[in-house]
């Protein structure tokens, strides 16, 4: 069937065909990435332009990166750099931005919904790089390639993720990809953490992180959103580590292979034990990393194919 979208807005819009092509797209793009020339051309001629409205280290740097990898023209701009500081709305942004012909707008918002609106403004394609509590589709995919490729497979495995699921866009994603790909979802944390209606989405919710990993093949810690809480959703970080932090004593209950992620940043002793996060045979943190540039690669790949289709017939 091949890649139809015209943007990567999200998970939601990707049939699992989909999902496979821009994993099995990655695949090939880890192989360039680890060989002595680095370099495509499937984004030569093209301008790819970078636009954060909230920090980011590791998908601004990976993205800048996986573009100059394939031999875009890559622009940064950041929230300081930009006239919304001044007062500009985000229509306006996306007008001028437009009228400066880029063929890759990538995104990053503190809002939900806002880089679809973005995507309705501009001619060129657009990647959700996180908005909000929304999605942050490249994570989950880079997720589903490190899983794929520690585990031989992407479906019927037993996930739990584990920690802020309310305020998590990582988890969403992960939660719509996975489940397209028939995995058994686990979400273990504090009910002060965990979003209505979650058992009604077919996952397990568990309070209790023994019961919750007992017999996982893969264990996905998350990060406490502190930026975005505005009350008093644990009693302190002391006490959450006690409950919900990955220690050795709590992964002992998943499988004796069972892998261990995070999106990172880490917040080592409150989410994860150091020693865990830093085990070469359990930990997969460092992977993630590696794999987010080769699925950035493939994403922007397959959709500036399709954008060059899309001029050429109009």
């Amino acid at each position: 069937m091949g890649f139809r979208q015209d943007h990567l807005l999200g998970i939601e819009q990707l049939a699992p065909d989909e999902i496979g092509e821009i994993l099995d797209l990655a695949d090939d793009y880890v192989a360039l990435s680890r060989s002595a020339d680095k370099h495509g051309d499937a984004l030569k001629g093209l301008t790819q332009i970078n636009m954060f409205f909230e920090n980011s280290t590791r998908t601004q740097a990976s993205f800048e990166l996986a573009g100059k990898r394939l031999g875009a023209d890559v622009m940064n701009m950041g929230l300081e750099a930009s006239s919304i500081k001044k007062g500009e709305t985000l229509v306006d942004t996306a007008m001028t931005l437009n009228a400066m012909q880029p063929d890759l707008l990538v995104v990053r918002h503190p809002h939900s919904g806002a880089v679809d609106l973005l995507a309705q403004k501009v001619n060129c394609a657009v990647l959700n790089a996180g908005d909000g509590r929304h999605e942050h589709p490249t994570q989950a995919l880079l997720d589903a390639l490190t899983i794929r490729r520690k585990k031989g497979r992407l479906h019927r495995l037993s996930i739990a993720i584990c920690g802020d699921i309310a305020h998590s866009r990582v988890a969403r994603s992960n939660l719509i990809l996975l489940g397209k790909m028939e995995n058994r979802l686990r979400l273990v944390g504090p009910p002060t953490l965990m979003p209505a209606g979650m058992a009604e989405l077919g996952c397990e919710v568990f309070e209790d992180m023994e019961e919750g990993l007992r017999d996982v093949d893969v264990v996905m810690m998350l990060r406490l959103q502190k930026e975005r809480m505005d009350g008093g959703f644990i009693p302190s970080e002391r006490e959450y580590y006690h409950l919900f932090g990955l220690d050795a004593e709590k992964l002992a209950h998943a499988k004796p292979d069972a892998i261990v992620m995070h999106p990172g940043p880490m917040n080592r002793g409150v989410e994860i034990d150091g020693s865990i996060a830093d085990d070469i045979n359990r930990s997969v943190i460092q992977e993630q990393v590696e794999m987010g540039v080769a699925v950035r690669m493939a994403a922007m790949d397959l959709l500036a194919r399709n954008l060059r289709a899309r001029r050429a017939a109009a």
